[in-house]
């Protein structure tokens, strides 16, 4: 499976990194702290919540995000926050 992502799916990936980024700050984590409780590299997750960047990732890394985040899988998924120019 190579890293090609479709222009559908573009927005999407961009859109799970900024609800991610959110979430982690909400719950005053720092970018170390979820990837530690995640069982990530902080680089990996920087290039996940990098809003101007598509960074494809798998469902085990979504799961274990979501559980370090204390959330369903489909919670992120489904959140939106409003970005800069909304």
């Amino acid at each position: 499976m190579g890293k090609t992502i479709s222009m559908n799916n573009r927005d999407r990936f961009v859109e799970l990194g900024i609800t991610i980024a959110a979430l982690r700050k909400m719950r005053g984590m720092t970018q170390e702290q979820l990837a530690e409780r995640a069982d990530i590299s902080r680089s990996h997750l920087s290039s996940i919540e990098a809003p101007n960047t598509v960074y494809p990732f798998s469902l085990e890394v979504l799961y274990n995000i979501a559980d370090a985040l204390d959330v369903r899988p489909g919670d992120l998924l489904n959140m939106t926050f409003p970005t800069k120019g909304e």
